[in-house]
């Protein structure tokens, strides 16, 4: 009898060699199974063999791994630290099942939340999910229950699911792997929130960037076609627009438009895709559901978390990070559990210097703020973001004020361009955060045309030009249309008030005002 091994099909693991190696292990007359990723990253590719963990395996360890003579166990993969530390239910799956198996998906609780809901009807559905206290997990956390309440009561028909799936954030996966690794429980999560709102059509508008999950998302959507009759899902693919993540700019390119931010109101609950009242969710919420129909379910999201945020957190860990993946736990834990404890420090061996989450628009979290609670109210108060649970670590070789430099160069680039603050206004923060580190004056490659500059405009100094910039980013963040050009000031700011020195400023100066 062949010896059973099992690896992830995951993008991840493929990028790092499963592929060889599933090749490597057949060759010599293994039985290979493909499973979902565990979410161990700095592990990858993963071998499984009699639930012991092999990792990060290569060709030439596929031999020792089979004679017991490999020195890269991990030991039984449920107790390895990353794991047990977890209360996994979004990710209740992975690493254990086929991604595509419909067998797997309902031995392991599939389709019991469906039933559920078809048993006790929109209304009722509708209600657990408030009580569950589920908020957006895309990084807006609007009560989810609240949302769907409002579209099913909204005038017009037919009603519409959106799944945004334009995972666009720097350091977040989650998306991406749910996608790959556990894909019905987005559909079935999708099927429930047709049934609360009445609609017989969803949408999932998926990247582009990930080739993976869309050939996943596809199959699933055909295997799943009779189960979840009469909704019908449709997959979209996106053309790499970071923007399109917004969700008015996402039912633009959904409808064929080009992809830019709507004027709200009217919101999309009420008017949303193709006028017709709309929830739009993101992956992780729609996910989430599931588990929460199932009976008592919801009494138990409502049990985890911290203040308002409730349930569970898959939280990514990326960056200058020893042990990256993903981490599901109740909102509550600090910074420092998830870098130190949970991650292992930096990769580099360097001191942490910054921290930054929610995306490339989040704010660079100061190792003095690493005990603040991961949660929407604490991060809020903190003029931060928990986004879409990404944290990105750095060590103290980078220079923040070319962070900062680059969340401006960032939005510019980004941006759709409907809206003045955004457009012009981060082509401005590009130049003053230079004019910043040049001292007050012009960086010496502004310099070399000085047939473009206006040379009797009065002169400001260092001092002068932080306060421009501030003033600056107040207009950003109070007269942008969307999320793009209103938190691009996040980690500017923090990076301004942590670091002064970065930009050659003395820490005194560099606070006031701040």
């Amino acid at each position: 009898m062949s010896t059973l091994v099992r690896i992830s099909d995951d993008s991840l693991a493929k990028a790092c060699g499963a592929e060889e190696l599933v090749c490597a292990f057949e060759k010599v007359g293994c039985t290979v199974e493909r499973r979902s990723s565990w979410g161990m990253a700095w592990l990858e590719p993963l071998v499984e063999i009699d639930g012991v963990g092999f990792g990060p395996a290569t060709t030439e360890d596929v031999a020792a791994i089979l004679d017991g003579t490999n020195d890269k166990s991990i030991g039984p993969i449920v107790k390895h630290p990353f794991i047990a530390a977890q209360q996994r239910l979004t990710f209740a799956r992975a690493g254990k099942t086929d991604p595509l198996s419909l067998n797997d998906y309902e031995a392991s609780g599939g389709w019991a939340g469906l039933a559920r809901a078809q048993e006790i009807g929109g209304e009722q559905i509708i209600e657990e999910v408030i009580q569950s206290g589920l908020r957006g997990r895309g990084g807006a956390g609007f009560p989810a229950g609240i949302k769907w309440r409002t579209v099913a009561e909204a005038q017009g028909a037919p009603k519409f699911i959106v799944c945004n799936a334009d995972e666009g954030d720097s350091g977040t996966f989650a998306d991406r792997m749910l996608m790959e690794g556990d894909p019905f429980a987005l559909i079935e999560g999708m099927a429930i929130a047709g049934l609360a709102i009445g609609a017989k059509k969803g949408f999932v508008y998926l990247r582009s960037e990930y080739p993976d999950a869309i050939a996943k998302m596809e199959k699933a959507i055909d295997l799943t076609k009779a189960k979840i009759s009469p909704f019908e899902i449709e997959l979209r693919i996106g053309a790499g627009s970071y923007v399109c993540g917004e969700e008015t700019s996402l039912l633009n390119s959904l409808e064929g438009k080009r992809g830019e931010v709507r004027a709200k109101p009217p919101l999309p609950a009420i008017e949303g895709l193709f006028g017709k009242p709309t929830v739009v969710n993101n992956v992780l919420t729609l996910a989430a559901v599931s588990h929460i129909l199932v009976k008592g379910g919801a009494a138990l999201y409502d049990s985890l978390g911290s203040g308002r945020s409730k349930g569970t957190m898959p939280i990514q860990l990326a960056g200058n990070i020893k042990h990256g993946g993903l981490f599901e736990a109740p909102f509550g834990i600090t910074l420092r559990q998830l870098v130190y404890d949970v991650g292992g420090g930096t990769a580099s061996g360097r001191p942490v210097k910054a921290v930054q989450v929610g995306g490339p628009l989040g704010a660079y979290i100061h190792p003095d703020q690493f005990d603040i609670p991961f949660d929407y109210e604490a991060y809020a108060a903190a003029d931060s973001l928990t986004g879409h649970g990404g944290v990105v670590v750095f060590d103290d070789t980078v220079d923040m004020g070319a962070m900062a430099r680059f969340a401006f160069e960032f939005c510019t680039v980004e941006s759709c361009g409907k809206c003045t603050p955004c457009r012009i206004g981060s082509v401005r923060g590009v130049e003053i955060v230079d004019r910043i580190r040049a001292g007050g004056r012009e960086p010496d490659r502004l310099e070399l045309a000085p047939q473009m500059h206006n040379t009797t405009k009065e002169h400001r100094d260092q001092a002068q030009q932080i306060q421009l910039l501030d003033d600056l980013c107040e207009v950003l963040r109070d007269g942008s249309l969307c999320a793009l050009g209103g938190f691009t000031p996040y980690p500017v700011l923090s990076a301004i008030k942590h670091w002064p020195e970065d930009f050659g400023i003395e820490a005194a100066e560099g606070a006031n005002g701040l």
